[in-house]
């Protein structure tokens, strides 16, 4: 299929993991794709496998002053967008008692509210009829210990994508959500645990999902693709959760 031939996209922390996938998998059916994150060497390895017109944009995502430079960058080069997957996030889960200021802030700054800012500063930008998706989880739905900061964070996105897609609705722009359960990232390896505590962790996970393993990063990858591309045109201000059956049955 070549479903974004001739479109724009911006793919945020899409140097790895489910922005690395979504972004070549936008590649794959003709896009020119722009990805952010905040690792050079790492941008630098991705961009290869995104076609020749491909983009890489150092950028924090939890800044609204980068946001703002983000929208600059592309605007200096005519960039206008027809999809944007805000994918950029952090993952840091620690028990109710051993959360600290520095956890709760690191998260909101790069979950809600770098989205918040990078989406009003990119705006002007979006094309009439243009897709955002923004990477929510299935923590959001679940009260899963040591979790409670992450997944309130995910919950203030998912809020976001209705409210946001009200305002935006006007210029033609529609704002979903996907929600991944476990995904073999490597985000499950900065969750702050040590490795006997992460394999332990991981295993009990996956005894959860009905399916018998983690999602693969392509899996969400097409999910993304789906409410990015014209066939998804009804599809509004809501969330498609992706999760092996996890917070279903």
């Amino acid at each position: 299929m070549n479903r974004f031939a001739n479109k724009t996209v911006l793919v945020t922390g899409g140097s790895s993991g489910i922005g690395l996938a979504a972004a070549q998998a936008y590649a794959a059916e003709g896009a020119r794709v722009a990805i952010t994150g905040r690792d050079q060497a790492a941008l630098d390895q991705a961009t290869p496998s995104l076609g020749h017109e491909a983009i890489a944009i150092c950028n924090d995502a939890g800044s609204a002053a980068s946001a703002k430079a983000l929208a600059d960058a592309l605007s200096a080069q005519g960039i206008k967008l027809d999809a944007v997957f805000l994918n950029a996030g952090v993952a840091k889960f620690a028990p109710f008692d051993a959360v600290d200021e520095a956890l709760w802030d690191l998260t909101f700054h790069t979950n809600v509210k770098g989205p918040y800012f990078q989406l009003q500063a990119l705006a002007p930008l979006l094309n009439h009829g243009a897709a955002v998706v923004i990477n929510g989880s299935i923590n959001a739905h679940l009260g899963m210990p040591s979790s409670s900061v992450y997944a309130a964070s995910k919950a203030a996105v998912i809020s976001l994508a209705k409210t946001l897609s009200a305002e935006l609705l006007p210029a033609g722009v529609r704002v979903n959500v996907v929600s991944p359960g476990p995904v073999e990232t490597p985000l499950y390896g900065k969750l702050g645990l040590d490795q006997a505590t992460l394999e332990a962790t991981a295993a009990q996970i996956q005894s959860q999902v009905p399916l018998g393993r983690f999602g693969k990063p392509a899996e969400i990858a097409s999910t993304v693709l789906h409410l990015s591309s014209p066939e998804s045109a009804f599809i509004v201000g809501t969330e498609i959760v992706a999760d092996g059956g996890m917070s279903q049955l």
